[in-house]
């Protein structure tokens, strides 16, 4: 693998990572509407998951995904039921908008949550079986170990622009939070993007 290749990788996946999509909705609503530490957080957990599908990808897991379509529903049906069950747990929140520090428990609650999101979502398995193998050379090594270092690229490339997208939306929070019927509306509107992904992921076709 040239270096070339890899810088042309780096580029490839920070455009798709910048790029408009359901999880940097995600991060951003939750920057908005509890704080940067939390969508920071949140962010590193789905950041995260991306080792499991690169590990699967490397491994030839998610091949599976792509042969086997109960394989893919029963992974894609579990996504969208957990991601239906936070929107109506978050509805069920008296007070995110309050921008207080959440605790160590709390913490790890959101950093799993991120981590969740991502590994149950087959479409995200199924990118990176495709986008990996792109940038592998063959004759340079093995195969599977050049899989892992480009999905550890992507995962800190991934790391840190989510968590500057939290940061700065969490910087809108905090005005946001002066506003108390914009703020009011932030549990609604964190429900809704994790509902549409929920309903997103179970509607999807491999």
């Amino acid at each position: 693998m040239t270096l070339s290749t890899i810088f042309c990788f780096i580029g490839a996946s920070a455009a798709l990572t910048i790029a408009p999509g359901p999880d940097n909705i995600f991060v951003v609503t939750q920057g908005i509407a509890r704080g940067r530490k939390p969508a920071i957080i949140t962010a590193l957990g789905m950041c995260s998951g991306i080792s499991v599908h690169t590990a699967a990808a490397a491994l030839g897991i998610s091949a599976l995904f792509h042969s086997s379509a109960m394989a893919f529903n029963i992974v894609k049906f579990s996504g969208a039921a957990y991601l239906v069950f936070l929107a109506m747990r978050t509805i069920r929140e008296k007070s995110s908008t309050g921008f207080s520090i959440p605790d160590e428990s709390g913490l790890a609650k959101l950093f799993r949550r991120g981590f969740l999101m991502n590994v149950l979502n087959p479409k995200v398995a199924l990118f990176f079986l495709a986008f990996l193998p792109q940038f592998v050379t063959p004759a340079t090594g093995s195969v599977p170990a050049q899989m892992m270092f480009l999905g550890f690229l992507f995962m800190i490339q991934a790391t840190v622009i989510f968590s500057l997208i939290g940061y700065f939306s969490g910087s809108l929070g905090n005005w946001i939070v002066t506003q108390p019927k914009a703020a009011k509306c932030f549990n609604w509107i964190t429900a809704g993007v994790l509902f549409s992904l929920g309903i997103k992921i179970a509607l999807s076709e491999k």
